[in-house]
């Protein structure tokens, strides 16, 4: 199991798909967006669920907080089943979110990888996408790390994905 968390626009996904290419076996891709993506529409606005606020600000709430939970554990049982699985996630709470994922993956191999990349960066690339609220990546840069333990990092604010992924693979093989 390979876990990365970084900040939004800090290039998690991109390195996802480049460990993919470069790693032996097949290796199944997850991620957060894909996890918001699959929330009813009405918790992708309300209190319970996820907002998203006009600065960029981020909260979640108790529905969030359950369904996030079976899908911890849905990535786990993945896991124990014998898939090879890497996650892209962004630790809104730092250390309080790594410790939800430990508690989840306990007996399972885990490689920890913090995704660094500079917040005006982030943000810069954050505009381009077009699909973000702006704000979000310059305020989720360095919070998101906070507490957390890696064993590895790596950083995209001048590195490539391609990069980043063979000094992640190499900690793998």
């Amino acid at each position: 199991m390979i876990i990365l968390n970084g900040g939004s626009s800090s290039g998690k996904s991109g390195i996802v798909r480049c460990l993919q290419a470069v790693l032996p076996d097949p290796w199944l891709a997850f991620g957060c967006d894909s996890f918001v993506a699959a929330l009813p529409a009405k918790l992708q606005t309300s209190d319970g669920g996820i907002v998203f606020a006009a600065d960029g600000g981020v909260s979640v709430g108790a529905q969030f907080r359950a369904l996030e939970a079976a899908w911890t554990e849905g990535i786990a049982a993945m896991g124990r089943a014998g898939a090879r699985v890497v996650v892209d996630d962004v630790f809104l709470g730092g250390a309080a979110s790594q410790r939800r994922w430990q508690k989840a993956l306990d007996g399972l191999a885990v490689l920890w990888v913090g995704v660094r990349c500079e917040g005006t960066v982030a943000a810069d690339r954050e505009v381009a996408r077009g699909d973000r609220v702006q704000g979000m990546a310059a305020s989720q840069a360095d919070v998101v790390h906070d507490g957390v333990f890696y064993d590895l990092e790596v950083d995209t604010t001048r590195t490539e994905s391609m990069v980043c992924a063979r000094t992640i693979a190499a900690h793998v093989c």
